[in-house]
């Protein structure tokens, strides 16, 4: 078993369609930033990138 850290980011963003707080996860921090600038928009829209470090477990077959 082969444990590899993984780094992914994490946006949090308002989606003012629902009125809610929500989140998706990016391979890429460049993904991650063009997303939450799509979402920030307007006098209420914002939008928080977060790196996130996760260990991801190999199991050799």
């Amino acid at each position: 078993m082969e444990n590899q850290a993984v780094q992914e980011f994490h946006v949090t963003y308002f989606d003012a369609d629902c009125g809610r707080a929500r989140s998706e996860v990016f391979d890429t921090l460049e993904d991650a930033e063009r997303f939450a600038c799509r979402h920030c928009h307007g006098e209420d829209s914002w939008a928080v990138v977060d790196a996130v470090t996760v260990e991801r477990v190999q199991i050799a077959a």
